[in-house]
């Protein structure tokens, strides 16, 4: 569809004059603004390691396992952590709790976190239904090898006793004892599964005329 004459507009070429031309009011003007900078000298760089840099709330750094009042891991080797986990870098093998345990089934008989290979995106925290791992504020990790840079079970709580006091790095998340699936007190009632016989299955299938005739009624 054409554009109506009057819903155009022209805009005419501003015209260069010849002080314009010979570009010296623009250097004039970038002179002017350099100085200005010279003059108000405002750094914003900092000395670092002597000055630690002020880091957002909202920062992800090493990872740490909670514990819970019990001084006891509060992961529950749920997996799920590992599978979030875009990167892969999350490895867990789960074992039986000990039989003092009696809230929870199993616990992270080992818990291996690749730090190098980890991107910090914070999904491992948001999938924890038990609130068990939280990225901290410590950015300044370093290492000889790959396996200092390998962070195992104890490496991880480790980092929660020097982290817990931190007001920077609170524990912040506390949706329950052991998450919000531990609050359930009444289950809705599962019947059980019926399994059809081979005999009765061609029957009970439907055809596609069937199909379309249901979806045609509703």
């Amino acid at each position: 569809m054409p554009i109506a004459e009057q819903d155009v507009h022209w805009v005419e070429e501003p015209r260069i004059g010849f002080w314009e031309a010979t570009f010296l009011p623009a250097i004039a003007a970038g002179i002017r603004t350099t100085l200005g900078h010279v003059t108000n000298y405002r750094p914003t760089t900092i000395q670092f390691p002597e000055v630690k840099p002020e880091l957002p709330l909202h920062y992800r750094g090493v990872h740490r396992l909670n514990r819970d009042e019990q001084g006891r891991v509060k992961c529950v080797a749920c997996m799920l952590c590992a599978t979030a986990c875009p990167a892969n870098c999350i490895e867990i093998e789960a074992e039986a709790a000990p039989k003092d345990w009696p809230d929870r089934d199993k616990f992270p008989k080992s818990f291996v976190l690749d730090e190098l290979r980890c991107i910090y995106c914070g999904m491992c925290e948001e999938a924890c239904p038990v609130d068990a791992i939280e990225l901290t504020h410590i950015y300044d990790m370093t290492g000889l090898s790959r396996e200092q840079m390998t962070f195992d079970r104890e490496k991880l709580l480790a980092v929660y006793d020097e982290t817990k006091d931190n007001p920077r790095d609170p524990v912040r998340t506390r949706r329950g004892r052991l998450g919000p699936a531990s609050e359930f007190v009444d289950l809705p009632a599962v019947g059980p599964a019926t399994t059809v016989p081979d005999s009765d299955r061609s029957a009970k299938l439907a055809t596609p005329g069937q199909i379309r005739g249901v979806v045609s009624q509703e």
